[in-house]
């Protein structure tokens, strides 16, 4: 077997064109028919990416639409462990080859999308495909010879008409994708409650206290748990159950999470829920100034009911009894 490779090497050096170098790599290119992946030497020679990150790219760019690239689907599939993994991912993510965004189902439930890029250089000036050239009209044949006199004369010669213009090729455009480099948003303010209360804040520090006891990846220092307390108390102002508000928080979660804080202020600020209904409503009526209703009394005289902040007789009975003192004056 070695002598027939070496016998096929050899044949193929052979056929190299040109003079072989002295010294270096000597290149035996042999065309790919099937199952071949285009790569840019802007990756294979990356002078920023380790070889580890350069394979892992070349690995994922090869793989279909829809295969699953986490750390774990492709610790699976090559002999390097997922801390390596993990650490060529970073890397691709920092040259803008690699991007995770979160994106939010119609079911309300937030997942992570991994995007690749084979080259993060175009998107920021993407080329349109320049428009085909017209083919030149080709060269008039040579005239023939002066045809002698007793031969029949040759007609004329007709111009060769020049081929139609092809038509032009719609630019291609590439979807828009922000680079890494392009300047965000300043962040959403964190939702604090309407009505802060010590119990509020017992609560939520509770919550965020007892939060890695359910979701291991979730621990929090003491001052996280300060900060984001006023978000878990404007949750739990809104009548939003532990167990729902712990599965919004915490399903799901990027791989590998490395600030677990920052996600959690994420989601208690883009995922708030509104307010449970009528809750403005009661508020402003809880604050409307209350009318006072005057109650009913029944007469000391003829028992019939009337309205009075008082007991006593009624008007007809009152004008009754004032009548002889009226008469008598």
């Amino acid at each position: 077997m070695d002598t027939q490779q070496n016998t096929a090497l050899r044949r193929a050096l052979a056929e190299v064109p040109g003079p072989l170098p002295t010294s270096g790599v000597i290149h035996v290119v042999i065309p790919h028919t099937d199952r071949f992946t285009v790569v840019g030497n802007h990756l294979a020679q990356h002078p920023g990416l380790s070889c580890t990150a350069v394979g892992i790219a070349v690995r994922i760019q090869s793989l279909p639409q829809g295969v699953e690239v986490s750390i774990k689907a492709l610790a699976a599939r090559c002999r390097e462990g997922e801390k390596r993994i993990a650490a060529g991912l970073r890397e691709l993510e920092d040259f803008g080859y690699l991007q995770r965004v979160l994106e939010r189902l119609p079911s309300g439930r937030v997942v992570t999308r991994t995007v690749f890029c084979n080259q993060p250089a175009a998107l920021l000036h993407p080329r349109h495909p320049a428009a085909p050239r017209q083919r030149a009209a080709p060269a008039p044949l040579p005239s023939p010879e002066p045809a002698p006199a007793a031969e029949q004369p040759m007609p004329p010669e007709q111009p060769v008409p020049p081929p139609p213009p092809l038509p032009q090729a719609e630019p291609v455009s590439l979807p828009f994708v922000p680079p890494p480099t392009a300047p965000k948003p300043p962040p959403r303010p964190l939702p604090r409650p309407s009505d802060p209360t010590p119990e509020l804040d017992r609560a939520a520090t509770a919550f965020l206290g007892d939060l890695h006891r359910h979701a291991p990846r979730f621990m929090l220092t003491e001052d996280d748990v300060r900060q984001l307390a006023p978000g878990v108390a404007a949750w739990l102002e809104r009548a939003v159950h532990p167990d729902a508000l712990r599965h919004a928080l915490t399903d799901d979660p990027p791989v590998p999470l490395r600030r677990p804080a920052l996600l959690l202020r994420h989601r208690l600020t883009e995922l708030l829920p509104p307010p449970p209904p009528g809750a403005r409503e009661l508020a402003a009526l809880a604050h409307r100034p209350r009318t006072t209703v005057t109650p009913f009394q029944t007469c000391d005289d003829c028992d019939r009911a009337f309205r009075s902040p008082t007991p006593g007789r009624c008007r007809d009975c009152r004008d009754r009894r004032s009548e002889p003192i009226r008469s008598a004056a």
